[in-house]
């Protein structure tokens, strides 16, 4: 997501709320105990949609205009990968599906917002999953909450807005942040700690700035400020990639609209090899790749990901045609119906 138009000391990152947080990382802790050996595909096959589905999108509030702008924004999606998604256009009266936070069922599988602070998205299936957000609360998977939220976007859209809307839609089908990518440089290039001697200081909005001597807050620092104010752990989830079950699709790519582009004094180095290389509006060749594994148009990426899905539930203690092993649990049974949609597929002879 391009955010090189935010002024420093008004720069909000992407943030789901704490809550949400939470309760996504106490599911993830237990997927990686039980799934040991078979983490990065595991994670990745249980939170994409099921291959060729129609994934509805709905709008809680905005004008007919911004929901058109948006679903032409996302075509880029899915002209790349086998899924649909459903606006639920109405031709005759330009209008689009919308959703209400009093709905008892699910209007849609993806629930857009424009009334909330910042952007956020759920991540592929955690949209529709009740344990998020169980508690109530404005964002979860439940049918009165919110998935994917775009904030200002009715009063004062972003200049680049098509490549937020993109990065946002990428989370929805199950994409992770580029800057998280084990594959990457970021962890190792981002400046985390203030420079030597730095006094905080404090700008009248809050944000911290340069001390009188010149030297630059870390990122710990300045994210502790205005208007994010993230104690460590929430820095951590966020920018880190230790301990985290994100999706590594591919080599890092320093042109996908899934890297940011943060201030240059977050790096290390200039020019950093964390820094985009994208105009953060358009696919990258390797989020189409990504988007083409997760989502695969032809039989033979389709037979790989069989043989891959294969190998995981066995991992889990079940194989193809035994039972859900004492230590998968639910978990293997879930993924049990991944691996018989492929097959389904297969026997198709997809598409």
């Amino acid at each position: 997501m391009e955010l090189d138009y935010f002024p420093l000391e008004s720069l909000p990152l992407e943030s789901l709320p704490d809550d949400v947080v939470a309760q996504i990382e106490v599911r993830d802790r237990w997927r990686r105990a039980t799934a040991a050996g078979g983490l990065e595909f595991l994670v990745t096959d249980i939170g994409r949609w099921p291959l060729g589905k129609t994934v509805r999108v709905a709008f809680l509030d905005g004008s007919d205009q911004l929901h058109a702008d948006i679903a032409g924004a996302t075509k880029q999606i899915t002209d790349a990968c086998n899924l649909t998604l459903d606006f639920g256009r109405d031709d005759g009266a330009g209008t689009f599906r919308r959703w209400t936070t009093s709905d008892t069922v699910l209007a849609a599988e993806i629930r857009v917002s424009f009334d909330m602070q910042g952007f956020f998205s759920l991540v592929g299936t955690d949209s529709t999953d009740s344990a998020i957000g169980a508690g109530g609360g404005p964002v979860g998977g439940n049918p009165g909450q919110r998935s994917l939220n775009l904030g200002r976007f009715t009063t004062n859209r972003p200049a680049q807005w098509e490549g937020t809307v993109r990065h946002e839609f990428l989370h929805a089908l199950g994409f992770h942040h580029s800057h998280q990518n084990m594959r990457g440089t970021c962890e190792g290039e981002f400046r985390w700690e203030d420079e030597v001697g730095y006094v905080p200081t404090l700008a009248p909005d809050g944000s911290f700035v340069p001390d009188s001597q010149g030297r630059l807050p870390g990122i710990y620092t300045f994210l502790a400020g205005e208007p994010n104010k993230w104690p460590r752990a929430k820095v951590d989830h966020n920018l880190r990639t230790a301990d985290a079950p994100d999706l590594v699709a591919g080599p890092f790519d320093t042109k996908s609209v899934m890297l940011y582009r943060f201030p240059g004094f977050f790096y290390k180095s200039n020019p950093s090899s964390c820094a985009p290389a994208g105009n953060g509006q358009n696919l990258s060749d390797g989020d189409k790749r990504g988007l083409d594994l997760l989502y695969p148009h032809t039989m033979g990426a389709l037979a790989e990901r069989q043989d891959r899905a294969d190998a995981v539930l066995e991992s889990l203690g079940a194989g193809p045609e035994g039972a859900p092993g004492a230590n998968g649990g639910d978990l293997a049974e879930v993924y049990r119906s991944r691996v018989e949609e492929l097959a389904a597929a297969q026997a198709a002879g997809f598409r």
